[in-house]
């Protein structure tokens, strides 16, 4: 077994591609932003009239960011006139830094708050390529801060040795939720986040997106799109790094790929769920690990970090590197006493810390979507992927009251 290889010796920078090139990802990203603001524009209007189960119940705007609404979800079983206070979970939706919006990640949200009886805050930012990096990590700053200092919002308080708070984004978002608590003003906040969640992440924009493929497992047994020998972020990632990251930009600046970040610079507790289907799984290991080998845990300085470029495909590729497809719908096979796999999933604690990792298999990116699933793939797979998004929703939440908030 072979610890990782440094393949990052070398400061990268982003160079800017032919004017040809720069035309084209231009065309691309702002003919989607339009498609998509009128479908956006289109679905305010319905939901006006008819507003959805998982609707929030406040969406509030700060003087810092007046043009940035947070969604606020209080637990179905929450009294609004009682003076209780709330565990808190501050979210981030994903969307390549240039789509998406708040709206899409409202039944995440709305589940969460009422199975994991948890105040949850989902915060906004501005979109590339109007406003490149870091323009979103600082949005997300003061808005964080405003939220925190905002007294009208049931956030538990409570003096104890890691606040009953926790920033988790998908995505993108989770990225962002790396690079966001790595601020001064926020890492040394009386009430900053105890632990970090990314689900699905983007954290290490440090070398080509073509590169990731070969980290992805293919199931030909699967029905498409699960079973594609192809991914679809992939034919999207140029362009969202083209609109995201400035020109002359260090690709390894921890802000902007958060793989790069100490661990002194991170919460107490990360916690990284990723989706087996998925050319950004392999990032996500390496960060789990990294952390387990650095860490104060079972696995300080003996934890295997997975090399992305090796030989070996034990290594190289992230989940079931023999393409076996899991046998039971629903099941997450890390988490099945008996069957333990730490390529899968593994938990480690130590004092004032810890890491933990989920790998969901045979599943897509935004497999928790319902907006994703109803476009990727049939009623079998929308299905499993429907389970395997409540089985992991109640692991995190178990994580996060037992071991971090320690409730």
């Amino acid at each position: 077994m072979n610890p990782e290889v440094d393949h990052d010796k070398q400061i990268v920078v982003r160079e800017p591609p032919p004017f040809l090139t720069k035309v084209v990802y231009a065309s691309y990203m702002y003919g989607l932003k339009s498609i998509l603001n009128s479908v956006l524009w289109l679905r305010e209007w319905q939901e006006s009239r008819d507003p959805p189960a998982g609707h929030p119940d406040i969406v509030k705007s700060y003087e810092c960011r007046p043009n940035l609404p947070v969604r606020i979800f209080l637990p179905a079983s929450y009294d609004q006139t009682s003076q209780a206070t709330l565990p808190t979970l501050f979210t981030i939706h994903g969307g390549g830094f240039c789509i998406g919006h708040q709206r899409d990640d409202d039944e995440w949200n709305r589940a969460f708050a009422n199975t994991q009886s948890a105040l949850v805050i989902s915060l906004n930012y501005s979109k590339a390529p109007a406003y490149p990096f870091p323009t979103a990590v600082h949005d997300l700053e003061a808005l964080l801060l405003a939220a925190l200092a905002d007294t009208s919002l049931p956030i538990d308080r409570t003096d104890s040795p890691t606040s009953r708070t926790a920033i988790l984004g998908f995505s993108a978002g989770a990225n962002l939720a790396l690079s966001v608590s790595q601020l001064p003003s926020i890492h040394n906040h009386p009430l900053t986040p105890a632990a970090a969640i990314t689900i699905y992440g983007s954290l290490d924009v440090s070398y080509p997106s073509t590169e990731k493929l070969r980290n992805r497992p293919w199931k030909a047994a699967l029905a498409p799109p699960r079973g594609s020998p192809t991914d679809l972020l992939v034919s999207l990632a140029a362009a969202f790094d083209w609109s995201y990251i400035p020109y002359g930009q260090a690709l390894h600046d921890p802000l902007l790929s958060p793989h790069h970040a100490p661990r002194s610079a991170l919460p107490p507790y990360v916690c990284c769920v990723a989706a087996e289907l998925d050319m950004l799984a392999h990032e996500s290991w390496r960060v789990a690990c990294r952390l387990s080998r650095e860490g104060g845990g079972v696995g300080r300085g003996r934890r295997v970090v997975p090399d992305r470029g090796s030989e070996e495909p034990c290594w190289r590729v992230c989940g079931n590197w023999a393409n076996m497809v899991t046998t039971r719908r629903g099941e997450l096979i890390g988490l099945v006493p008996g069957r333990e796999d730490e390529r899968f999933a593994f938990e480690e604690t130590w004092r004032g810390g810890g890491v933990k990792w989920l790998l969901v298999p045979d599943v897509l990116h935004g497999f928790d979507n319902p907006h994703i699933r109803a476009i990727l793939g049939g009623a079998e797979a929308m299905r499993d992927g429907e389970m395997k998004t409540r089985a992991y929703m109640a692991e995190v939440g178990r994580w996060l009251k037992e071991v971090v908030w320690k409730l």
